[in-house]
């Protein structure tokens, strides 16, 4: 007898949803991938940092748009053949090359729980946003903001700097300007050290500001911006008539981790009436560390704050995040009305504040929960200790390169990052393209062979080889590899251009 009619629940068919008719054979595969990744991760060091992709491999991803589906199973196994074994490498305790967090099983466990919420955390009221505005008043909390401040996830710094600075010229311009533009304002500029990261630049240009509006001031013999060079560039503009607005402040520099002195750029700010933010990508959740925090002194004062969990918490990426001491400037400079967007006393539509009122994004992933379970499980203190131990990494790293005649350091090791550089023999220790080209080849050299991966820096006009030590997995035994692989390439490279 046929059930059709009856109101009897029927069992769905695969041209009516999405989902599997049988759930069997997918539990088996997925418990397949998840074990695949746990063993990945626990044997990551007997594997190779990275390895460039064959032609073979690159030439399989030029394949036509698929109509027809394939199979899981198969799927799944030109991922582990393409894809796994050529990521970047900083889940390996080898990589050193940029400021890049290892990620942890618990955030990536984490991250496949959010997936299946698959939750929009743009607004509404749901749980999900709920742990990020935890997150956002444990930051307020750890940093001294005051109740009523607001926090956002993002995809990381750079865009958190940019939110940063469209608050800062919402604060400074009014609210015309989002109707307006910046057609009839008075000139304003923005200040920041030669040692920042980019971005802050990128987001002058994004914001419709210019580059050429903001002042880059060199930096002292620690890497951290000049406060004498600032006090002038500062009273120069003004006796041009243009007015400062913004005053970037870095907390641990891309390049060697410096930090700028921030109790004197608040100071600074507050003399002019500038909105003083903070970049600390990696460096603000220094704060965590008792060997570090007191370097941190005067973020407190900040008006906003960028950093990334995704860096030296560990947050599997993304996971950027901004912080704005005042809460309502925060909201008046991205939030909207819009039919889809209105609030209601109760049911899905409740709530004030939504996180899309906080920032360009509508349609969000959950970021927050990566970030919630790493910090519950692990906890700040051991968080901090992770931190203090990869800065001592870092002292026993720049104290092997200091015993070593064939090398030299190239910048006080304040943090984490250790710059140094090759001498070819027979060859003063003075820059020159030879000393450039070596060091150059010797990080690709190393790069390829897969043992230890550092990068290159600039400083001072000279190539470096820039150890960043964030990955948790590192040992003392990798930083001494990474010399002893540094040493071997230098004296093969050194050889070539002798003969050349």
């Amino acid at each position: 007898m046929t059930k059709e009619g009856s109101g009897a629940a029927q069992s769905p068919t695969p041209a009516d949803s999405l989902d599997p008719v049988d759930w069997a054979p997918l539990r088996v595969m997925a418990h397949q991938m998840l074990d695949d990744m746990l063993d990945h991760l626990a044997q990551r060091a007997d594997q190779p940092v990275w390895q460039p992709m064959p032609p073979r491999v690159r030439e399989a991803f030029a394949g036509a748009l698929p109509e027809e589906p394939t199979s899981l199973a198969e799927v799944y196994q030109d991922f582990k053949q393409s894809v796994l074994p050529y990521a970047v490498g900083n889940t390996h305790p080898g990589f050193m090359g940029w400021v890049h967090g290892g990620g942890t099983a618990v955030g990536m466990l984490a991250e496949m729980l959010a997936a299946g919420l698959n939750a929009n955390c743009g607004g509404r009221d749901h749980a999900p946003i709920e742990v990020e505005r935890q997150i956002s008043r444990w930051l307020a909390g750890l940093y001294g903001f005051p109740e009523g401040a607001s926090g956002l996830f993002v995809t990381g710094t750079s865009m958190a700097n940019l939110i940063a600075l469209l608050i800062a010229r919402h604060h400074a311009l009014g609210p015309e300007v989002r109707r307006c533009g910046l057609a009839a304002q008075l000139p304003r500029v923005a200040y920041t050290s030669s040692a920042a990261h980019a971005c802050v630049a990128r987001a002058m240009d994004y914001a419709g500001l210019g580059s050429d509006a903001l002042r880059v001031i060199a930096t002292d013999a620690g890497h951290r911006m000049d406060i004498d060079a600032l006090r002038a560039a500062l009273a120069d503009d003004r006796a041009a008539g243009r007015t400062p607005f913004l005053i970037v402040g870095s907390a641990g520099t891309v390049g060697i981790g410096a930090f700028d002195d921030l109790a004197a750029l608040a100071d600074i700010a507050a003399t002019h009436r500038a909105w003083f933010h903070v970049d600390g990508a990696f460096g603000a959740l220094g704060i965590l560390s008792a060997r570090i925090a007191p370097r941190l002194a005067g973020i407190e004062r900040a008006d906003s704050i960028a950093l990334d969990f995704h860096k030296w918490a560990q947050v599997p990426y993304d996971a950027g995040f901004v912080l704005v001491r005042d809460g309502q400037r925060h909201r008046d400079t991205f939030a909207t009305t819009a039919d889809y967007l209105g609030r209601a006393p109760r049911g899905l539509a409740a709530g004030d504040t939504w996180p899309n009122d906080l920032g360009p994004d509508l349609s969000r992933g959950f970021r927050a929960l990566k970030t919630w379970f790493t910090l519950r499980t692990l906890g700040t203190r051991r968080l901090g200790e992770m931190m203090d131990r990869s800065c001592r990494l870092a002292e026993a790293l720049a104290a092997r390169i200091a015993r070593e005649a064939k090398l030299e350091l190239m910048a006080p090791v304040t943090l984490n990052i250790v710059c140094f550089r090759y001498l070819a023999p027979g060859r003063a220790s003075d820059a020159d393209e030879v000393h450039d080209h070596i060091n150059a080849e010797i990080v690709m050299d190393l790069q390829e062979a897969g043992d230890v991966a550092p990068s290159t820096v600039r400083i001072d006009g000279r190539t470096a080889i820039r150890a960043a030590l964030f990955n948790h997995r590192t040992q003392r035994q990798h930083i001494e590899q990474l010399v002893d692989a540094v040493l071997s390439a230098g004296q093969r490279r050194s050889q070539a251009v002798a003969t050349a």
